[in-house]
């Protein structure tokens, strides 16, 4: 019997495999599919501290091995999810990460105090900060050192801990932009976000998703083409800061995808663009993982996580 138990900073979870943010829903979805109690954890839509409409349509083309999207993180906020989703979720015994996202400080601030005595089926929150702000212009917060810290810092009044997701648009920056978050109070990172891109329909010569007006307003590409490039970053920051917790995602598909981030230093792995051509696929990969480990004679899953051979 393969132990696949795991840890991201303070928080214990039977599963490194773990539904990612925006491609499970805001609730139980999933659950018509797959017993979610099975997996590490549901990690939530993310939630501002009001109701937001996102984008408008086309928001997701498909693309060679992925997608591009620019969904522009609709939800129904953070009092409504409360009263209408999480019900539903603490029914199904899932572990919840919640994602909160907000334009400014103020608003992280406010979503985080939203959640302050949830219910503890609520084990930590994910604070997305690789997503579009209105008082740094068109940048991302976490394509900023000093607001990378400063939004985790206005997040501690959730009481829980806080995981803090980044974008790897900032290239050999990411290792410091990690430790600024974790300086703000993080306890880990979730390594990767989406990475830019730009799609433009040939025929009629313009963008293919509706946000999408130029090149500096860019969508956002998932899926197995971006997983080597994700599998650097866990890499990067793992050698730069080996202390602090990982929780992968980026193209996640299969056991092997799992193992791989693991290697580079990862605790646990988020699947996410693989679940919209599979709503099964987290339960599926969790199961090939525990074979793959009895197969190769691991175990337990802890002992993958930094194993990684560089030089020998």
């Amino acid at each position: 019997m393969v132990d696949l138990s795991t840890t991201v900073g303070s928080v214990a979870f039977p599963s490194p495999v773990f539904t990612a943010a925006g491609t499970a829903g805001h609730g139980a979805e999933l659950a018509a599919y797959i017993d979610l109690s099975s997996l590490g954890a549901v990690v939530v839509k993310s939630l501002a501290p009001y109701p937001w409409d996102g984008n408008p349509a086309v928001r997701v083309h498909q693309t060679p091995s992925g997608m591009i999207n620019s969904v522009g993180l609709q939800g129904p906020g953070i009092e409504a999810w409360i009263e209408n989703d999480l019900p539903a979720l603490i029914a199904s015994r899932s572990r919840v990460v919640v994602s909160i996202w907000g334009q400014s400080v103020a608003d992280y601030a406010s979503a985080a105090e939203m959640l302050a005595g949830v219910d503890p089926a609520v084990v930590s929150v994910e604070v997305n900060i690789s997503c579009p702000n209105t008082e740094h212009g068109n940048e991302l917060f976490a394509h900023d050192v000093a607001m990378t810290e400063e939004v985790m810092a206005a997040t501690a009044a959730c009481g829980l801990p806080r995981w803090a997701k980044l974008s790897p648009n900032v290239g050999p920056a990411l290792p410091d932009i990690a430790a600024a978050a974790v300086a703000g109070g993080a306890e880990a990172v979730t390594l990767v976000n989406t990475y830019f891109g730009l799609s433009i329909d040939p025929v009629t010569r313009r963008p293919r998703l509706g946000a999408v007006d130029g090149p500096g307003r860019p969508g956002g590409v998932s899926g197995p083409a971006i997983h080597p490039l994700a599998v650097k970053a866990v890499a990067d920051v793992r050698a730069a800061h080996p202390d602090i917790p990982i929780v992968a995602a980026g193209g996640a598909a299969s056991a092997a995808d799992v193992v791989e981030f693991a290697l580079v230093g990862a605790s646990a792995v988020q699947v996410g663009t693989a679940t919209f051509a599979d709503p099964r696929a987290c339960a599926r990969i969790t199961t090939e993982l525990d074979a793959w480990c009895a197969k190769q004679g691991i175990a337990r899953f802890a002992e993958l996580i930094g194993a990684a051979r560089f030089g020998d």
